[in-house]
């Protein structure tokens, strides 16, 4: 009998124990979530990427819940939660006759994920560029954008070539993409989303009125680790004739010969450093 109530007691006082621990638990995922609705945009911004872009890497998608939640998230910012109005200087420019200079704003950079905004004025163009092994998520904040973008052609039969060989050696080859997005975007829109090889892992803007687009990518551009930005000239499919590929003619203006080239020279963008709301925590 004694024994029986020392069991009964101690399996009273465990009971207890596991109640307070369940309870403690409750509150502590309650506090969170509380903390969270509190948060500011930016503040709340920074921490979903933290936690999206945790356990990813160079070519590593988020998980589609990750990838819904950054999505909601970066979809609530507003030019007022970034500090950003239309009159700033950024958006204009003294000399319409040249290429528009663009002003790059950082908010922040990790091994993991980069955040900043690109300020266009109107005609301002940033020029067809590639995202290796990166997922980026693009918020246009203000503005009419147009963005045209592709991913490489990798479901053809092997018969059929997807590369053409340049016969002189200093020239790169081309390689054929399929065009992904060629439209205007006008604020508010939803935030658009690339992988490392599709939904248009390579894009350009061209700003049709002044705009801003808040980008994170994850992760970042790096030399060292084989993450280049390169830039491409892009050529009409019907421009070249060759053997093994053929598309319907309606099926055509679908696809482009991509080829790679320098970093263009009219190309300026001014680099400055984030002052608007608190976004990163010291």
């Amino acid at each position: 009998m004694g024994i029986q109530r020392n069991l009964s007691d101690r399996k009273g006082r465990e009971l207890c124990e596991l109640r307070e621990e369940m309870n403690t638990n409750n509150k502590s995922r309650k506090n969170r979530r509380h903390r969270q609705r509190k948060m500011l945009p930016g503040p709340r911004l920074f921490h979903t990427c933290h936690q999206v872009f945790a356990s990813t890497g160079s070519g590593v998608v988020p998980s589609p819940q990750h990838i819904e939640m950054l999505r909601s998230v970066l979809g609530g910012i507003t030019p007022e939660d970034v500090g950003l109005e239309p009159e700033m200087p950024y958006f204009s420019t003294k000399f319409p006759q040249r290429t528009p200079k663009i002003t790059y704003i950082h908010i922040y950079e990790c091994e993991k994920f980069s955040m900043g905004i690109f300020c266009l004025p109107p005609s301002g163009v940033i020029p067809l560029h590639n995202h290796p092994g990166m997922t980026v998520f693009s918020k246009l904040l203000f503005g009419t954008m147009h963005i045209k973008s592709y991913d490489w052609v990798v479901d053809l039969p092997p018969e059929i070539p997807t590369v053409v060989k340049s016969s002189e050696t200093q020239t790169p080859d081309m390689r054929l993409a399929r065009v992904k997005v060629d439209a205007d975007f006008r604020a508010p829109c939803d935030p658009s989303i690339l992988y490392p090889a599709d939904g248009g892992n390579m894009h350009c803007f061209t700003a049709v009125t002044a705009c801003a687009v808040l980008d994170v990518l994850g992760p970042p551009y790096s030399d060292p680790d084989g993450r280049h930005c390169t830039y491409y000239h892009n050529f009409p499919f019907s421009n070249l004739s060759v053997d093994g590929v053929s598309m319907p003619e309606g099926e055509r203006t679908a696809y482009e010969w991509l080829q790679e080239k320098e970093k263009p020279e009219d190309l300026q963008v001014v680099v400055k450093m984030y002052n608007g709301p608190r976004i990163v925590e010291n």
